[in-house]
């Protein structure tokens, strides 16, 4: 009885974020065809590296709790815009593409280990990896107003860390092992997006 549920759990736990690990179709929209706001806000759907690590950022952020569930995330996606900004600038930001997979990773497993640490330390932890994020966001802006264009990715962003703690207030409803759950598939996102 017990193998079924946690069977039905992890079943059910892994659909949302299989579903999310896909890449859509549209890959990066055009800003000149499509505008500079509607391709920032596509532009963090159109890769799982993107997705997976936000949406990580929410989960943990969930399971962190209190003011973390928006501290956490506002760190996110306030450091990212500053790494958009350091792109824009034409300031050198090594290892950014490694950088970004390891988050996937490494949010991944502060997830599936549960992994308790004080709010401010979260913030650093995340901010650490938004520069990245925000970095490549600004490196493949294009011809794109950046204005408009950041407005949409930060409004992307914050969508995808509210989905995030979604999913980690239902996991939690559900059981301590399916928001683990969670993290682990992720991790293992980012480890095939590193290695395959």
């Amino acid at each position: 009885m017990m193998l079924k549920r946690f069977s039905a759990a992890a079943a059910l736990s892994a659909g949302p974020m299989l579903a999310l690990m896909t890449a859509p179709a549209f890959a990066h929209v055009d800003p000149l065809a499509h505008g500079a706001m509607a391709s920032g806000i596509l532009h963090p759907f159109s890769g799982a590296d993107h997705m997976l690590a936000m949406i990580a950022v929410g989960l943990w952020a969930s399971q962190l709790g209190g003011k973390a569930r928006f501290a956490v995330p506002a760190s996110f996606v306030a450091v990212m815009a500053a790494g958009f900004a350091l792109a824009l600038m034409g300031a050198p930001l090594p290892f950014v593409e490694p950088a970004i997979l390891a988050s996937v990773v490494g949010l991944g497993l502060l997830v599936a280990l549960a992994v308790k640490l004080p709010t401010a330390l979260g913030m650093v932890i995340v901010g650490a990896f938004a520069l990245f994020h925000g970095y490549a966001h600004g490196a493949e802006l294009g011809g794109a107003d950046a204005l408009s264009f950041g407005v949409g990715f930060v409004a992307a962003t914050a969508i995808l860390h509210a989905i995030g703690l979604g999913l980690g207030a239902w996991a939690s409803a559900k059981s301590a092992v399916a928001g683990r759950l969670l993290g682990a598939l992720t991790a293992i996102g980012g480890a095939a997006l590193m290695f395959g």
